[in-house]
């Protein structure tokens, strides 16, 4: 955020746009690649493909990208700590300052994963089989702890096993669903092939490929056991999709797994041809948000300037990427206000609102409920401008069109639509 702000300022924002986010792809991927790299004790070539699907993945889909740059820091970090030493851990320090002041789970897993090591390093072999226990207890307490408290929560309704890493692929369709589900398969294949092939030299391996697979499991064990969102106080904002972030950690740990067996072309064709698959599929369904958010800047350089939206857009449902309504507020830069933007009322972010502003919603609920559709339109509110989906064969085909008080965001009074 201080990036984009900043270099907007000084470049403009759509140049600095596209140097933010280029620079955070590049952030995260040489940081896994260098965390595996560690990891396995060799460059991860042959799973390069792997890498560059996860880059592109869900976590970067959806826009997460505080916490994307936080864990391409945080693995730098520990690829710079790993082989121990004053110096590396010196020199870990600011990679480590970094993934904090970017996002928390970044930083709470760096910490934890180096904990985690430094015991199985230092404790008797006997003794490190009860870390990855231990692990699953403190997991399984914090599972029993928020499914008995009275706070808000809600669980991820996709059988846990499916939560796997491979997750991250699922994007736009069910054609990813089906590509995720053929990268888990063809990773257990390459597992169970590299196991058989490396068995000569397992022996050697071993206890590196141990530490690896405790690192998976571990991660396997948070997705499984923790909630999906969390709302710590009923006027604050939601933590959400924590285990659908989470997942990526668990794809860079399941990559290292097979990273520490003897590299092999069979992973690299096998993962090539599936990214192959997903940057085709990824290229026709960004191209479909582009017509959109073309459409949106089109359809907002009508209106007033000063109107304040809200746009009520819904994805295809086999869409897992569904908050597309993103698309037209970023069209609103300059002209109009998103009165449903849920940042400011969250409280989690540098802008925040105070009751009655006239520029967007002060409530946490009110701003979630507006663009889903659910928000009746109070006396109160200011003048109103749904932004709606007309076309239902064609989901970039925008309308415009007043709200009144008693109106349902999802149903405005259309009469006065324009189309775009």
């Amino acid at each position: 955020d201080f990036s984009l702000f900043h270099l907007g300022n000084v470049l403009g924002l759509p140049a600095a746009e596209k140097i933010v986010v280029a620079a955070s792809v590049l952030i995260f991927f040489w940081g896994a690649f260098s965390f595996i790299t560690v990891l396995t004790e060799r460059p991860p070539w042959t799973l390069v493909p792997c890498l560059a699907m996860l880059a592109y993945g869900y976590a970067f889909s959806m826009g997460f990208l505080n916490y994307y740059v936080s864990v391409g820091f945080a693995c730098i970090a520990l690829a710079v700590a790993w082989r121990g030493g004053a110096g590396n851990w010196l020199s870990a320090v600011p990679f480590g300052f970094l993934a904090f002041i970017a996002h928390p789970i970044g930083f709470l897993w760096l910490m934890a994963t180096l904990g985690y090591v430094t015991l199985w390093r230092v404790i008797p072999e006997w003794w490190r089989l009860l870390l990855p226990i231990a692990a699953a207890a403190a997991f399984l307490f914090v599972h029993h702890y928020f499914a008995g408290s009275n706070l808000d929560v809600s669980w991820l309704q996709t059988p846990f096993y499916l939560v796997n890493g491979s997750d991250q692929l699922n994007l736009y369709g069910h054609e990813y669903a089906l590509l995720a589900d053929a990268a888990a398969l063809w990773g257990v294949v390459c597992f169970v092939v590299g196991l058989l092939l490396s068995y000569e030299n397992l022996e050697g391996a071993g206890k590196k490929l141990r530490l690896v697979l405790e690192l998976y499991l571990v991660a396997f064990c948070a997705t499984a056991l923790l909630p999906e969102n969390v709302r710590t106080d009923l006027y604050a904002g939601w933590i959400g999709l924590i285990v659908s972030r989470l997942t990526i950690i668990s794809a860079i740990c399941g990559i290292s797994v097979l990273g520490c067996l003897k590299p092999r072309k069979l992973y690299f064709a096998g993962y090539a041809a599936c990214a192959g698959v997903f940057f085709v599929l990824l290229y026709r369904d960004t191209a479909t948000l582009n017509r959109l958010e073309a459409n949106a800047e089109r359809l907002a350089a009508t209106l007033p300037y000063g109107t304040r939206i809200v746009p009520v857009l819904n994805a295809p449902d086999d869409w897992r990427v569904q908050f597309i309504h993103h698309a037209v507020e970023s069209a609103c830069i300059g002209h109009c206000f998103s009165y449903s933007n849920y940042e400011p009322s969250s409280l989690q972010f540098r802008i925040r609102v105070r009751p009655g502003s006239p520029v967007v919603a002060a409530s946490s609920d009110d701003a979630e409920s507006m663009p889903s559709g659910d928000y009746v339109v109070k006396p109160t509110d200011p003048p109103l401008t749904a932004i709606y989906q007309c076309d239902d064969s064609d989901i970039t085909k925008l309308c415009a069109a007043p709200l009144h008080p008693g109106d349902k965001t999802e149903t405005p009074t259309l009469n006065s639509g324009d189309p775009n």
